[in-house]
């Protein structure tokens, strides 16, 4: 009976001492940031913010840099142009919007593994079974647009959120949007 108590003693203290050991702190050299997507400030900005640097970049990285673009679950977007905007009660594509597509689409190209989905959103105005519509006619006009610049359908996906996530608060302009997410 000691023997046995003494045994679970010596268990326990080592599985104690194993748990602290691997939640000890090492001194290992702190992993190289990487930045975060930059966000639209206004709705049509027309200036291309400059591709943010991050110091030791792997080959890929190097290529994102090329693109213009920050680091994105691997893969580089152009900065600022994973969102298109749609005027009130509208899914149909302003010029800007086509200008920003056509990047996306040329992005898409390049990474020919990248999958997709664009999402659909509205402001808050209506009712929630109408944005929900209006959300998928805004994120199938994208897809469309994407797949008639010879991005292949199998690599997007729609979903439509409607009123579901805004953008900002009272914003109307910056919620009646649609979003390409890669991954």
């Amino acid at each position: 009976m000691m023997s046995m108590r003494l045994g679970k003693n010596i268990a326990l203290i080592s599985v104690a001492a194993l748990v602290l050991a691997a939640c000890s702190k090492k001194d290992a050299e702190p992993a190289p940031t990487v930045a975060e997507p930059v966000a639209p400030v206004a709705a049509e900005s027309s200036s291309k913010p400059d591709p943010v640097v991050v110091p030791q970049l792997s080959a890929e990285e190097l290529d994102a840099q090329k693109w213009g673009g920050s680091s994105q679950s691997g893969l580089a977007m152009y900065a600022g142009t994973d969102r298109v905007f749609f005027a009130y009660d509208s899914s149909e594509l302003t010029d800007s919007a086509r200008t920003k597509l056509a990047k996306q689409a040329e992005w898409l190209m390049h990474y020919s593994r990248a999958r997709a989905t664009v999402e659909g959103h509205c402001d808050e105005r209506g009712t929630r079974e109408y944005n929900l519509a209006l959300g998928d006619r805004r994120a199938s006009a994208v897809k469309n647009y994407l797949i008639a610049l010879g991005v292949p359908a199998s690599r997007l996906r729609t979903i439509s959120y409607g009123k579901e996530r805004p953008a900002a608060v009272n914003q109307h302009d910056q919620n009646r949007r649609g979003v390409l997410v890669i991954g």
